[in-house]
């Protein structure tokens, strides 16, 4: 069974919001820190390191 990538995402976001039931505030730092290192010339050397 192929899954998209996102789908995935979604449901274990979902998931680990239900259950763990981190603060709103650690959600919205995680996303946009993200997006930002996403967007930025760090992500090139973000990547080797989880690599």
């Amino acid at each position: 069974m192929d899954v998209p990538l996102w789908l995935a995402l979604i449901v274990v976001g979902w998931l680990g919001i239900k259950l763990v039931r981190p603060p709103w505030w650690l959600i919205a730092v995680l996303l946009l820190g993200g997006y930002l290192l996403a967007e930025s010339g760090l992500a090139s050397v973000a990547d080797t390191t989880v690599k």
